[in-house]
């Protein structure tokens, strides 16, 4: 009989010698779940990509335990429990149960496309949250008469710049746009707002920002470089920021575990411990719509049924 083939089964005893090309993919897989960032920013950003869609890097462990399984692997089979425990580390918190806390502030996020053909039913689910404040991109001039008529009651103030706009039950003072426009993009690009919320627990620096879309092809790979570099204006802007108290909410698309967000990231501090995975709709597979907080601590973070757009809204409560 011939050797047997790379997924044909060995038979016969385990062994402790076969199956080492398996281990070391499974430690790879462990170690890009502990540490990302261990991957470089080589051409085509595949470090970016990866941290996108970190969480499903956990689907590798069957593939993996099945091969060792076939091949009567002791040193493939051990080297599976790698990512297993790796995953558990990072994302085991997102799945245990919690006791719901009282909130200071709660907020909504969400890209409502600007593609959306049914821009009414949209406002109406986002005024039914009763949320305190309420945050939106890609708002065109056709669809705005629709949020106002739905949320202009619940939601006297309001304050807008470009394409993304705040509701708010609390007055608003101060709004301005913030610019994070790239180089070489037109002066009529503009997807920043700040505001600050006069709430009963004191003022509050709110931002609303949308971020650059990427793109991934054959040429270029995970190209994400204006999304970058309108990270890093924001960023600039949330360090600047002399209130103590700041909520960012927005469509950064990219998670926050994505290397190129970073310097928002730090500014703000991570979310809750919860995946509350907003795009695509259809099958969200990645939160690239956040809420944000410094001085603040977002205590859960959740999606909200889906409306006439390809993103899912976010509501989050905040403890002051």
């Amino acid at each position: 009989m011939g050797r047997a083939g790379p997924w044909r089964s060995t038979g016969g005893r385990w062994s402790w010698r076969r199956g080492r090309g398996a281990a070391l993919l499974a430690a790879a897989a462990a170690a890009l779940l502990v540490r990302p960032g261990l991957l470089p920013d080589l051409p085509g950003r595949p470090g970016s990509l990866i941290e996108a869609f970190l969480p499903w890097l956990g689907l590798a462990v069957p593939p993996l335990a099945g091969w060792a399984v076939l091949r009567r692997s002791r040193t493939a089979l051990c080297a599976a429990a790698l990512p297993v425990l790796a995953w558990t580390a990072a994302f085991g918190a997102f799945l245990l149960p919690r006791a719901e806390q009282p909130a200071d502030l709660r907020a909504v996020q969400h890209n409502v496309a600007d593609d959306n053909t049914d821009p009414a039913g949209t406002a109406l689910a986002l005024a039914r949250t009763g949320a305190d404040l309420i945050a939106v991109e890609e708002l065109t001039p056709a669809a705005a008469p629709a949020f106002t008529a739905a949320l202009g009651a619940d939601y006297p103030h309001y304050a807008a710049a470009g394409t993304v706009a705040l509701w708010s039950r609390h007055p608003l003072a101060d709004p301005r746009p913030v610019d994070i426009r790239p180089a070489g993009v037109g002066e009529g690009w503009n997807r920043g707002l700040r505001a600050t919320a006069r709430t009963p627990h004191g003022d509050i620096a709110v931002y609303v920002a949308h971020l650059p879309s990427v793109r991934v092809g054959p040429l270029h790979g995970f190209d994400a470089a204006r999304r970058d570099e309108s990270a890093v204006l924001l960023g600039r802007a949330l360090a600047a920021e002399p209130m103590d108290r700041v909520v960012l909410l927005g469509d950064l698309n990219a998670t926050v575990d994505d290397r190129g967000i970073a310097p928002v990231v730090r500014r703000t501090g991570r979310p809750a411990r919860d995946f509350a995975f907003s795009w695509p709709a259809a099958l969200p597979a990645a939160r690239i719509d956040h809420v944000l907080a410094r001085g603040a601590e977002v205590t859960l973070l959740r999606t909200l049924p889906p409306t006439g757009s390809d993103h899912l809204p976010v509501a989050a409560r905040i403890r002051f």
